[in-house]
């Protein structure tokens, strides 16, 4: 893998929201590599929407993504996603070649769809028990 390559990660239905998204380092980077950033978003809205600029060579074992904030808020989430998409990671920059590792991409996400064909009051358990 190297500069600019783009891995869909996780496939994101249409009409969800997406709470939180990242990923943890699961296995050490292997590779030539000495300067390795990395991205994670949606390609077609914001490549680094959920993180941005990780530092893969420089990572440990257990280390996750943080959350972008601005003074400590985390202005860009949620993210909707009206239609179907993925949730990318983007090589943003990389000095060599990543040969190895692993990395687990996750995400926070709620489905949306079908809000209004839900089960009324009296379709649900909790109401025999009243």
């Amino acid at each position: 893998l190297a500069a600019n390559d783009i891995i869909e990660a996780i496939a994101v239905p249409a009409n969800t929201l997406i709470l939180h998204a990242g990923f943890e380092v699961v296995t050490a980077m292997a590779g030539t590599t000495t300067d390795s950033s990395i991205h994670v978003g949606i390609t077609g809205t914001d490549v680094d929407i959920f993180a941005t600029a990780f530092d893969l060579d420089g990572a440990s074992v257990g280390d996750h993504t943080p959350a972008i904030t601005s003074s400590g808020v985390c202005s860009n989430l949620p993210v909707f996603t009206a239609s179907a998409d993925t949730i990318d990671v983007e090589i943003h920059a990389s000095g060599g070649t990543i040969t190895g590792g692993i990395i687990r991409v996750y995400a926070v996400c709620v489905m949306m769809d079908d809000i209004s064909q839900s089960k009324s009051a009296n379709e649900v358990d909790r109401d025999l028990l009243a």
